[in-house]
């Protein structure tokens, strides 16, 4: 199939549009990706236009922990570049990134970082869940998809979407739609020249007729929108 070519390796472009910036080393897809791509495509063949327009999907991915679940944090309601650029920063801070450091750094160490108030207050809760055990990398693994939305929902500022991304990303979770995404929700809208955004309950219904493989239909539509609105991949998946 000639669309399984279309995966991001390391020696690929993220983005063949003229706006597109020099893109970053991104890992290779698992196995899993090439498969997903033949249901998907086979599901709704739209998907299969965007890889020929958009160029090879980058395949971002975090580190599954603390880290990959501050990261989520930090991008809760901004736009990508503005995450990156406060994650740079907080990464930067000796030991920001372990959860006994980060528990007793400054508030306003954090805030010159970027976080806001609110997530400062949440990142330490976050670290306080993975210092008490209520949260752990290998706990997280070992629950479905529901549970661990359930689990990581648990936490103070940990919603939903904060859930859904650090599974599709840090856990490559086969089956995972953040419906409350506005992205997705813009992309599918383009993709299908639909009259309107779908609301979140009307995206995740629409959503339904892609599983087992909603993973890999929200990879490709954020890659889609990427190139629709001339922004480059976020280099996101590098954490040291």
């Amino acid at each position: 199939m000639a669309l399984l070519a279309g995966f991001g390796h390391p020696d690929q472009s993220a983005d063949m549009s003229p706006e597109s910036h020099t893109a970053p080393d991104f890992p290779h897809p698992p196995p899993t990706a090439m498969a997903a791509l033949s249901t998907l495509t086979a599901l709704d063949p739209a998907f299969g236009t965007i890889l020929d327009r958009a160029g090879p999907l980058p395949w971002r991915r975090r580190t599954p922990g603390f880290p990959g679940l501050l990261q989520a944090i930090v991008a809760q309601m901004i736009s990508n570049q503005a995450a990156a650029a406060i994650w740079g920063r907080l990464r930067a801070i000796p030991g920001a990134l372990e959860p006994a450091t980060l528990i007793e750094l400054p508030d306003d160490t954090l805030r010159a970082a970027g976080l806001s108030r609110p997530k400062v207050i949440h990142a330490r809760a976050l670290a306080a869940a993975f210092l008490d055990g209520t949260l752990s990398a290998d706990r997280i693994a070992l629950l479905d998809d529901e549970a661990a939305i359930v689990t990581i929902g648990s936490i103070k500022g940990m919603g939903r979407w904060t859930a859904e991304i650090y599974l599709l990303f840090a856990l490559d979770r086969l089956d995972i739609f953040p419906s409350g995404d506005i992205a997705l929700a813009a992309a599918l809208a383009d993709l299908k020249s639909l009259p309107a955004r779908p609301a979140p309950k009307a995206l995740r219904e629409l959503a339904t007729a892609w599983q087992p493989v909603r993973s890999l239909a929200a990879r490709l539509l954020w890659h889609h929108w990427r190139h629709v609105t001339g922004r480059p991949a976020m280099d996101d998946f590098k954490l040291v």
